[in-house]
């Protein structure tokens, strides 16, 4: 059992309902009452990783897999499907920034700054050494940190597709640099795909049409409201999205709006508003949200970090036809920005098999889960809820949480009388029961 001692200062029924066990966990769900959701969703906290970024399904086991832009890649369980993480592994922990993470095959992939490595784990049995299973197969991603958080994704075609940002703000750029490349699984015959994307830290393939899709972030340095953020679609290989020539969408930099691109640009299919930073998506393919939201994509925005006024920091909806056309953008999800500030930066969006999704935040190092139609949970904190202490405690003294949501409190009973202390507990619902007496 793992414990935190608790102050019993602020105790009350509602807190007692979702008790954290993690201080950063805590304030990601003290503030959860201030997302903005459509109706008939809900959103809790699914686990507390430290600062999460690309996550990836194991489809066998449900584990999920979790790069950072550190030295680590974490697993979740959720071994007795209760919607929340019973447990996080520290499977790898000598990363130079582990950022991509992908599963195919059986295998697990982790993309770093300079190298691509399968780790073969049959079962994704978390015990085993996975330090020493690593089989790098790809070694040659230029080692530069700028921009060198790699974000990759098996296609249809079992390729895997890989991003390499550009090295700088704005420069002429050499080799993968700017592109997204793809290679077999065994990490051969690599090649470049697409060709002029500055940083792009999210793609996902569109179901029926198994089109790449990519996000990308744009100059810096151009005012608040230049370039916009992109999304592109790379439906053939050797296409040129503009970078270093475009700055971003249509916007040429000065310094290079005489410079001629070496072929034809493709322009976005989707501008969003600039210094937005959208990052990792999903297109929705699950049968828990309405019907209307299958085929569209689900987009975190990361939020702006040089803009006189911060915007971002939430969940975009693209909505496509029938067609597999765009008919336009809208927020999911918002709530993140209040006043100014800022109390949680989305980074990707992964889709579990029951059709909720996750979301990644490395701001408040805790994932989300989005769902729809379920009952709420404790955790969800209804806006509406009204706080009302916890009743009938005989000299309340201390408290400690569990991982499973319970809450311990000794009740010290009165002052120089033997054996009417005890120990009381509350369950996931609030229901309070004794544990132990005579004390």
């Amino acid at each position: 059992m793992i414990l935190k001692t608790l102050s019993l200062a602020t105790l009350t029924a509602s807190s007692l309902l979702s008790m954290p066990v993690f201080a950063d966990r805590a304030d990601a769900e003290e503030n959860l009452h201030k997302l903005n959701l459509p109706e008939g969703f809900s959103i809790e906290v699914y686990a507390e990783v430290e600062a999460p970024r690309q996550m990836a399904l194991g489809q066998s086991t449900g584990t999920v897999f979790v790069g950072t832009r550190g030295k680590k890649v974490f697993a979740v369980v959720d071994k007795n499907k209760d919607r929340k993480a019973d447990k996080v592994v520290t499977i790898l922990d000598d990363l130079e920034v582990g950022n991509g993470v992908a599963v195919h095959q059986g295998n697990l992939y982790v993309a770093e700054q300079n190298r691509i490595a399968i780790y073969p784990a049959p079962g994704f049995d978390l015990s085993l050494p996975f330090k020493q299973m690593r089989e790098v197969i790809y070694d040659q991603l230029p080692d530069k940190a700028h921009h060198g958080w790699r974000y990759i994704g098996f296609g249809p075609d079992n390729k895997l597709y890989v991003t390499v940002g550009a090295p700088c703000n704005i420069c002429d750029v050499s080799g993968t640099e700017a592109s997204i490349i793809l290679m077999n699984a065994d990490g051969s015959d690599a090649e470049i795909y697409a060709k002029g994307i500055r940083n792009s830290v999210g793609l996902d393939f569109q179901p029926d049409t198994g089109t790449l899709y990519f996000t990308d972030n744009n100059v810096d340095m151009l005012g608040d409201d230049t370039p916009p953020g992109e999304l592109n679609a790379a439906p053939n290989k050797d296409m040129h999205f503009g970078f270093p020539y475009y700055a971003g969408g249509q916007a040429r930099h000065p310094d290079w709006k005489d410079k001629t691109p070496p072929q034809q640009v493709t322009f976005p299919v989707q501008e969003f508003q600039a210094h937005t930073a959208s990052l990792g998506f999903k297109f929705y393919t699950g049968d828990m949200f309405p019907a209307d939201y299958k085929g569209d994509a689900i987009i975190a925005q990361h939020g702006s970090w040089n803009r006189s006024s911060p915007v971002g920091y939430q969940l975009m909806r693209v909505t496509f036809n029938d067609q597999h056309e765009i008919t336009g953008h809208k927020p999911f999800i918002d709530g993140w920005l209040q006043n100014g500030e800022a109390w949680g930066r989305p980074t990707d969006v992964l889709q579990l098999s029951d059709g909720s999704l996750l979301i990644s935040d490395d701001y408040n190092d805790v994932i989300y889960r989005v769902s729809y139609g379920e009952s709420k949970q404790a955790s969800t904190h209804d806006k509406n809820t009204v706080k009302k202490p916890l009743t009938g405690l005989n000299m309340p003294e201390s408290a400690v949480a569990t991982l499973d949501g319970r809450v311990f409190i000794t009740e010290i009973g009165e002052f120089n009388k033997q054996g009417d202390g005890k120990v009381s507990v509350v369950d996931s619902e609030g229901n309070k029961s004794t544990f132990a007496t005579g004390l």
